[in-house]
């Protein structure tokens, strides 16, 4: 990544515009033309360097509703488990980790009753009991991974 990359890493986080044309108006802003900030912006999502872009909503202002999720996965049993639960649309994060609930996920959903609806479905199609631990109070809302302020080239 050079330094342009790295600019164009830091305005799409926090302030992608909203325009029909965005990558005309991210390219004025590093002095380059429409396509080059596109193909910049391809080439980092082709690295893997960008994951998706896409909107961020508080789900809770919306009137959603949000749990972190805990589940004891039989290591035989963790492919399963992981795709029947990232086939679900309101699953936001699914990790793998080393403690005896070795798989925790965040499900996002219109409704409380969804969410256990969603949180049944998948123990019914698995046999794995899962933890619904909803939030009591938001601490994290925001990350940005500040890029050009540290580049030294």
């Amino acid at each position: 990544m050079d330094a342009i990359d790295k600019k164009i890493l830091d305005l799409i986080q926090t302030d992608f515009p909203l325009d029909q044309r965005p990558y005309a108006l991210i390219g004025e802003q590093f002095g380059l033309t429409e396509a080059e900030a596109l193909a910049r912006v391809r080439a980092l999502k082709g690295k893997g360097i960008i994951r998706r872009i896409g909107a961020n909503f508080q789900s809770r202002k919306l009137g959603w509703t949000s749990t972190l999720c805990a589940a004891q996965v039989p290591e035989d049993k963790l492919d399963q488990f992981t795709s029947e639960v990232n086939r679900h649309p309101g699953v936001t994060h699914n990790y793998l980790r080393q403690h005896m609930y070795n798989i925790w996920f965040t499900l996002i959903a219109p409704s409380v009753d969804k969410v256990r609806e969603t949180l049944a479905e998948i123990t019914a199609r698995t046999g794995i009991e899962i933890l619904n631990l909803p939030a009591e109070k938001t601490y994290k809302i925001k990350v940005d991974f500040p890029m050009a302020e540290n580049d030294q080239d």
